[in-house]
């Protein structure tokens, strides 16, 4: 016997392609709690296209908050940023797609080393220059070993730097804190003292003033004496704390439409292998995006989207372009607006419920959406 369903609550909207909203206001308040927590200036940082959220739109709400830096990973990126109008100081630590050190130094990009190999070529590139010198912030190994110079090597690396002081300047003494997120200073602690080692043996070596910065997000939250001169600050700003001990504003919402529905009775397989089968009758809505998109594939139960201010779980598996909820007894004709993932809470699932669903972390919720998806400020 099939049970009745409700009368629709929804009525039909206009169709429009899966978009990912940028929200500049939470940006800019995620910038004031960081500034909220030091008294160094603020580095941030833009990789992976502003974490998914767009460099350009990202960059000018930091800035407009006050952020004194960009953080880029490649000199191209940070060219894009210059050729969008933006003259904040920027920095490029691991260019992979090499160096132009002209182009750099037109750009007015500090350039990250990362070894002693690596300052020996830039100083190489850079004899080529007609005029100006190319600015280095000097990398230190704080004990990822993911990158940066070994305390052991730093002073070759010293050596090497002073024979190329016509054609780079050191400005800057950089590391990275492996045990950040667990949010213990006993656990920094290490690597802090590496860099004062590194910033103290740079100063000797007659470089200066030097701008030192270590921490990250959960740094700048947790432990003033990572801080030092300056922070990098990248997911916090995009409502991520990797430490989770602070509540941020989330910067980005997912929308896309309901694009077939139907009714269901008790016994339907759902999706490819029938891999969930419906205990009663039901609603169902297929919506338009899939992994191909960002959705994970693999996701834990309970994963789900919100639709009219309720949250309707997934069943099946995820397909390429698509997924489909269970809206039990709620309407959603085609062209109903799904929010895949966003700021508001209640039905609406955030960043982090998607990142735990996944078995991975917010930030790769975020960078992953597909390319096909459009983009909105909000």
């Amino acid at each position: 016997m099939t049970t009745a369903l409700t009368t629709p609550r929804l009525t039909l909207s206009r169709m429009h392609a899966p978009t990912l909203h940028t929200l500049p206001d939470a940006i800019a308040a995620n910038v004031e709690r960081m500034r909220s927590a030091t008294d160094a200036r603020i580095m941030a940082v833009v990789k992976a296209d502003g974490y998914g959220l767009g460099a350009g739109t990202v960059a000018r709400a930091e800035i407009g908050a006050e952020a004194a830096w960009l953080g880029v990973t490649d000199a191209g990126d940070a060219a894009e940023l210059r050729d969008a109008g933006i003259e904040v100081p920027i920095l490029a630590w691991l260019n992979p797609a090499g160096v132009d050190v002209a182009q750099v130094v037109t750009d007015r990009v500090d350039i990250a080393v990362g070894s002693v190999d690596e300052l020996r070529q830039l100083i190489a590139d850079a004899s080529s220059l007609p005029g100006g010198r190319v600015r280095a912030h000097l990398h230190m190994d704080t004990g990822m070993s993911r990158g940066g110079v070994p305390l052991q090597d730093w002073a070759e690396l010293l050596r090497v730097a002073r024979s190329g002081r016509d054609r780079i300047e050191v400005v800057g003494v950089m590391g990275h804190l492996p045990d950040a997120d667990a949010a213990d200073p006993a656990m920094n602690a290490p690597a802090v003292l590496r860099m004062r080692h590194a910033r103290d043996a740079v100063l000797r070596a007659g470089f200066g003033p030097l701008i030192v910065h270590l921490a990250a997000t959960s740094g700048t939250l947790t432990d003033q004496a990572t801080h030092f001169d300056m922070v990098r600050v990248g997911a916090g700003l995009v409502g991520i704390d990797p430490s989770e001990t602070v509540s941020l504003q989330g910067a980005a919402r997912l929308t896309a439409s309901v694009v077939h529905s139907s009714v269901v009775p008790a016994g339907t397989p759902i999706g490819y292998g029938g891999a969930y089968v419906t205990e009663r009758t039901t609603r169902l809505g297929v919506i338009g995006v899939g992994y191909a998109d960002g959705i994970p594939r693999e996701l834990a139960s309970g994963a789900a989207v919100a639709i009219d201010g309720i949250r309707c779980p997934i069943v099946g598996r995820v397909s390429m372009d698509q997924i489909v909820v269970d809206t039990g007894e709620l309407v959603v004709p085609r062209g109903t607006t799904a929010v895949v993932f966003g700021p508001e809470a209640g039905a609406v699932p955030t960043v982090q419920e998607w990142a735990r669903w996944a078995a991975s972390i917010p930030h790769t919720i975020v960078t992953g959406i597909g390319a096909r998806v459009e983009r909105a400020i909000a």
